[in-house]
C-alpha cells in the first residue's frame, strides 16, 4: 500500500449526493477527492426523472458522467476504487497530521473530512424478471408519472408493498399485488386497508415474462398457467445498506439501517457526515444534491481558515498577506484558468468581441 496524498475532504461515493459534496468543498477552495466504486441506483436509470434542467432522455450513466467531469473541471480528483477501510488517525482538527487515513485499493489516502455518500442496494426478488427500466422500476416517486392509466404490478408480502399498491392507485385504476406464492407479512389492520382498495392479490408465482419489440415488459406468466398484461411495477423486498465503513467508524445507525445525521450532514463522529440514500429521508436526485450541498456547505464553515477568531488572533497574531488567499496552488491555478473565473477564457473572448472594430 502506497501514501499517496493528503485532501482536505475524500468523498466515498459518486452518486449525486457524493458528486454535489465533492463540487462544493472544491469550489469553496477545499482540497478534494472522489472514490468510486461504480455502478449504483442513478447509474442504472434509463431516464432522467425530476431534475430540474435535466430531460428525460438522459441516462444515469450520462448525467453522473457530466457531473464528474464538472466536478473534476474545478480540481477535484476522481479516482475509481474500491474503499476498504476508513481508519481515525488519532488527529484532531489543529493537527496536520489528517485525521482519516482512507483506504482505495492499494493506496492510503488522508483527509481531515470524510464525507459517506456510499447509498443503499435494493433487495431483488427472484427472476424472471423484466429488465431495469423497461417493466422494473424501483422508484416509487420517480417512475409513477410513467404508468398514469396503465396495468402496474407491485411485488412483495410487507408493509411496504401493501402500501405502495395502494397508493399507485392515484396513477391507475388497474394495480395487481403479487406475492408470489408467499404468506403475507403485513398487518391485520393493513390487510383490512387493503381489501378496501380495488388492488388484486395474486398469489401464484410468476414463472416467465413477455416483452413488446423493444423489449419493454407486456405481460407476466404465472404458475396456474394465466397470464396478466402489466407496462411496469415496482418490487418492493427493501434495502441492503452499505454501511460497513460507517460501522468500521463507530458512526450512529438509525433502527432501520440508515446512518443518523443533523441537518447538515454531521454524524456522531466528529469529521464524519453522511448524504444520499444511507441517511433518511426521500431517495430522489434532487434530494440527494441537496444533501450534498448542505454538507458541503457545513464542511467549509469547519474548515475555513478564515476569519480567524480573536483568540486565534492572540495567539498567532494577526493574518498578513502572505496568509492569504487560504486556496492550495493547485487549486488557485485551476481556478483562474476556468471559464467560470471572473477573468477566465470566457470572459477574455467576450471581452475580445467587445473590442473588436466594427465592419465598414
Amino acid at each position: 500500500m502506497t501514501d499517496d496524498a493528503d485532501y482536505e475532504v475524500a468523498v466515498v461515493g459518486g452518486g449525486p449526493a457524493g458528486l454535489t459534496a465533492a463540487l462544493y468543498t472544491t469550489r469553496l477552495g477545499h482540497d478534494t477527492v472522489v472514490v468510486n466504486r461504480g455502478g449504483g441506483r442513478a447509474a442504472m436509470m434509463t431516464d432522467t426523472h425530476n431534475v430540474i434542467g435535466v430531460t428525460e432522455e438522459v441516462s444515469g450513466v450520462e448525467f453522473l458522467q457530466t457531473a464528474r467531469e464538472q466536478v473534476e473541471s474545478y480540481g477535484a480528483d476522481y479516482r475509481q476504487g474500491f474503499v476498504s477501510r476508513i481508519e481515525q488517525t488519532g488527529a484532531d482538527a489543529d493537527d496536520e497530521t489528517p485525521r482519516f487515513q482512507v483506504t482505495a485499493d492499494d493506496e492510503a489516502l488522508g483527509a481531515d473530512h470524510v464525507v459517506l455518500a456510499t447509498g443503499f442496494s435494493d433487495e431483488r426478488p427472484d427472476p424472471p424478471l423484466p429488465r431495469t427500466g423497461k417493466g422494473l422500476h424501483w422508484c416509487l416517486h420517480c417512475d409513477a408519472y410513467m404508468f398514469v392509466d396503465e396495468p402496474v404490478w407491485v411485488m412483495g408480502t410487507g408493509e411496504a408493498a401493501a402500501h405502495v399498491a395502494m397508493i399507485m392507485l392515484n396513477f391507475t385504476d388497474d394495480v395487481d399485488l403479487l406475492t408470489r406464492g408467499d404468506e403475507p407479512e403485513w398487518s391485520e389492520e393493513t390487510d383490512e386497508q387493503l381489501r378496501s382498495h380495488p388492488v388484486e392479490i395474486v398469489h401464484e408465482d410468476v414463472t416467465g415474462i413477455q416483452k413488446d419489440e423493444n423489449g419493454w415488459l407486456r405481460a407476466f406468466e404465472f404458475a396456474d398457467d394465466s397470464r396478466r398484461e402489466y407496462r411496469g411495477g415496482f418490487p418492493m423486498y427493501g434495502s441492503d445498506y452499505n454501511a460497513d465503513l460507517a460501522d468500521q467508524l463507530g458512526v450512529e445507525r438509525n433502527d432501520d439501517g440508515t446512518i443518523a445525521v443533523d441537518d447538515h450532514g454531521e454524524t456522531s463522529v466528529d469529521g464524519v457526515r453522511a448524504v444520499g440514500d444511507i441517511v433518511p429521508g426521500h431517495n430522489q436526485i434532487p434530494v440527494a444534491m441537496g444533501q450534498g450541498a448542505k454538507a458541503g456547505i457545513g464542511i467549509h464553515y469547519e474548515a475555513r481558515e478564515f476569519p480567524r477568531s480573536a483568540e486565534e488572533i492572540d495567539e498567532e497574531g494577526p493574518v498578513t498577506e502572505a496568509d492569504v488567499p487560504a486556496v492550495s496552488s493547485e487549486l488557485m491555478a485551476t481556478a483562474i484558468a476556468h471559464e467560470g473565473h471572473a477573468g477566465g477564457p470566457r470572459v477574455e473572448e467576450e471581452s475580445d468581441e467587445a473590442e473588436a472594430p466594427a465592419d465598414d
